[in-house]
């Protein structure tokens, strides 16, 4: 049986931090956004505070690259755009002592599939809610439910670099 989760687009940014809830509306993760670093990283961390993974912007890659790091720091995925992609949004997603992970849709309007080879893993959709501002992830049974987040809040932040740029000027607009 798949999980799915909902997330709210505009939290995504670094600096904040914002809860992804499960489908009964109960928080289940917390992203942590992180400040005062040089690359953009979001921490994971469960209910109680643990941290479970974090997702970090990779500098001096040639193309826009965000890696999954698990609770201890070590690499598990590397997260990239492809090259040519002219008709639909594609990324790979390299996976660390497992099978590579493919994402192809419509990014920018979340509407899109994550595939371990031909095999769905996961669906990203904003058809499931009725608020603009929020998207779910249905993650499949048996998968690694942090590592799929991890990937859709992580394209979600190479794919909307405006947004935090918008987030910033509004902020200090009120100030």
């Amino acid at each position: 049986m798949s999980t799915r989760y909902k997330i709210r687009q505009n939290l995504i940014s670094i600096g904040d931090d914002f809860w992804i809830e499960n489908a009964e509306g109960r928080k289940t993760f917390k992203v942590d956004g992180k400040v005062l670093r040089i690359r953009k990283t979001l921490v994971f961390e469960d209910a109680q505070g643990k941290k479970l993974a974090q997702i970090q912007q990779r500098l001096l890659a040639i193309r826009d690259t965000m890696a999954v790091d698990d609770a201890e720091g070590n690499e598990i995925a590397k997260i990239q755009k492809a090259l040519i992609s002219p008709f639909v949004d594609r990324w790979s997603v390299k996976v660390k002592n497992g099978e590579d992970l493919s994402v192809t849709g419509s990014i920018l309007d979340h509407e899109y599939t994550i595939k371990q080879g031909k095999v769905k893993v996961a669906q990203v959709s904003k058809k499931w809610f009725s608020f603009t501002d929020t998207y779910g992830v249905e993650v499949e049974a048996g998968q690694n439910d942090i590592l799929i987040l991890a990937v859709a809040v992580a394209i979600d932040m190479m794919a909307h670099p405006d947004k935090q740029k918008e987030k910033k000027k509004k902020e200090n607009k009120e100030k």
